[in-house]
């Protein structure tokens, strides 16, 4: 059997408050100078997880209790401290691999740094991100009456690592492409190497409005702090995937826009009969597309590092995507704003574009 770690980290305060009891009525502020100095530690061990090929795995959930913004504020010496720490931990407690999770992935190398300092192989968990993104808007876009052969997409953060690779996959399956983003020459690049792989027709777009207002698909996945696709933003009928935590989607989309289907990358239905130890929102044996990548990794016994730094290859997403498939791993329907898409939600949204 073998052992794996992922570390999980806090997306806002209120989740702060919620783990962590005693500190639930601490003012944000003093919450977060409290929280510097809680060095990383367990949450749970993963239990149950069998493929059908008969190999098992065992793991642990590893928190560093700092948000996105604490993350991004610190200096990075010190997050490499902590992210080091936390790997350390993981060694002690017997993985062989160790995912990231959500803003761990972010900031920094992409873990090229730990990988150095530690002993055990380290991935992003982004190449099954990307496999499980491309897949879930292309499935959800059939279901609400959108023809992919026929229609527009956007990628929106397609200069980042999951957006680079994951418009070159979504390129394979519709005939126009919007890129949008704020570095106008990594655009340029994107667009020629997807014009060089696909006959896809690529604009570029630095606001984001523009680029999304006429897509019929919308994959998005930037690392923005603060929501940025709003319900004036979208086209009607149209399908929005959010990769990103935090959210790029606003709440007010679901509200205000029922013609318009937003649903979460990356769901997975984990197999065996899988015990987190830990609530992270998911219904039982689900979980995060980067957290199955490093599970799947830990079936296949695979031995170093995986998904490392910025990029992400196609090599990496067809490898994972095989792997995933072999282990039994697959989409776990669909989810919006932390509620299970419904049938009756699918069919609300194919009335109201008329389709």
């Amino acid at each position: 059997m073998s052992n794996f770690a992922f570390i999980i980290h806090p997306i806002s305060p209120q989740d702060i408050k919620r783990s962590l009891k005693p500190l639930s009525l601490l003012p944000v502020p003093l919450l977060e100078a409290i929280t510097k100095h809680i060095p990383p530690f367990k949450v749970s061990r993963i239990r149950g997880l069998r493929s059908p090929q008969g190999a098992e795995a065992e793991g642990w959930f590893i928190a560093i209790p700092f948000t996105p913004r604490q993350f991004l504020s610190y200096p990075l010496d010190f997050v490499y401290r902590r992210l080091i720490q936390a790997g350390k931990l993981a060694e002690k407690l017997g993985a062989k691999i160790l995912g990231l999770g959500a803003f761990t992935s972010v900031v920094g190398d992409g873990g090229i740094t730990l990988s150095k300092n530690i002993n055990i192989g380290v991935t992003t968990g982004n190449s099954y991100t990307v496999v499980t993104g491309v897949e879930g808007t292309i499935e959800a876009s059939k279901l609400v009456g959108i023809n992919p052969k026929e229609a527009t997409a956007a990628v929106v953060g397609a200069t980042g690592s999951i957006g680079f690779t994951s418009a070159r996959l979504l390129a394979r399956e519709v005939p126009r492409m919007n890129l949008v983003g704020r570095n106008v020459e990594r655009l340029k690049k994107v667009k020629e190497t997807i014009e060089k792989e696909t006959n896809c027709e690529v604009e570029i777009h630095r606001d984001i409005r523009e680029g999304v207002g006429g897509a019929d698909i919308v994959l998005t996945v930037t690392s923005a702090m603060e929501e940025i696709i709003f319900p004036e933003d979208l086209k009607r009928g149209a399908v929005v995937c959010d990769v990103a935590r935090p959210r790029d989607v606003s709440k007010r989309v679901e509200e205000e826009r029922r013609d318009v289907l937003v649903i979460e990358g990356g769901v997975v239905e984990v197999p065996g009969d899988v015990d987190f130890g830990f609530d992270f929102g998911f219904p039982p044996k689900t979980a995060y597309a980067c957290m199955a990548e490093t599970m799947i990794l830990a079936l296949e016994n695979y031995e170093g590092n995986f998904t490392l730094g910025k990029e992400v290859t196609l090599e990496q997403a067809d490898t994972i995507a095989q792997l995933a498939k072999k282990h039994g791993f697959r989409l776990a329907g669909f989810r919006s704003f932390e509620k299970p898409v419904l049938p009756e939600r699918i069919e609300e949204v194919r009335r109201l574009a008329g389709r």
